[in-house]
């Protein structure tokens, strides 16, 4: 993250956030299938085939394509990660969380499910650049990975704290799951209503 400014990094320590609390949320509604975090889908996929539990394992397929068609579609809003881009794709990003939080209302858990893995998707593209994310906002293995990483230059000498803004990547994703599976056992996808607020209020400060 040294390339970014500390402008940037503080909107990505937000989003981070944001995406630890629509996955609590998206968790705890689908008891136990991830919203943002493929990896541990993959490993659930991997072993519900071993189980041959078949059902689980085509709704939790489902959830990885959603999450690729989301990612997809955040790059081909985001292009290289212009302001007036990444604007649009938190605009998008917004959109997507509220109509997850108004089938809360309507009683269409469906659509809540396919809103939420899409946003997490298109999330992804706010940083990117050359195609590629800047920053892994949904997911944090390899913040701490770099986390180490830097450890292990520090030991050798070099900056020691060059490894904060990864971890504190990892730390906002943590506290908004902590946030979003306290809101969640509230009021329900209700509570995606104040992540959908703080992505429109990001949609407007990136513009």
């Amino acid at each position: 993250m040294k390339d970014f400014s500390l402008r940037q990094k503080g909107l990505a320590f937000v989003l981070a956030a944001i995406a630890g609390y629509v996955d609590a949320m998206g968790f705890r509604h689908l008891g136990g299938v991830f919203v943002s975090f493929m990896s541990g889908n993959t490993t659930r996929f991997g072993v519900d085939v071993a189980m041959a539990d078949w059902m689980k394992a085509a709704e939790i397929a489902g959830i990885i394509a959603l999450f690729v068609a989301g990612a997809t579609l955040g790059g081909l809003i985001g292009q290289d990660g212009e302001r007036s881009r990444r604007a649009a794709i938190l605009w998008t990003e917004a959109a997507l969380l509220a109509i997850a939080a108004a089938s809360h209302n309507l009683g269409i858990a469906i659509i809540g499910t396919v809103a939420m893995t899409l946003a997490m998707g298109v999330e992804n593209a706010v940083f990117q650049r050359n195609g590629a994310p800047g920053i892994g906002l949904t997911y944090v293995t390899g913040a701490l990975v770099k986390v180490g990483q830097s450890l292990a230059a520090a030991l050798r000498g070099g900056d020691r704290w060059a490894f904060l803004p990864s971890l504190l990547i990892w730390a906002s994703l943590c506290l908004g799951a902590v946030l979003g599976a306290v809101v969640y056992g509230v009021v329900g996808l209700a509570g995606l209503w104040f992540a959908c607020a703080v992505i429109a209020a990001l949609a407007i400060f990136a513009r």
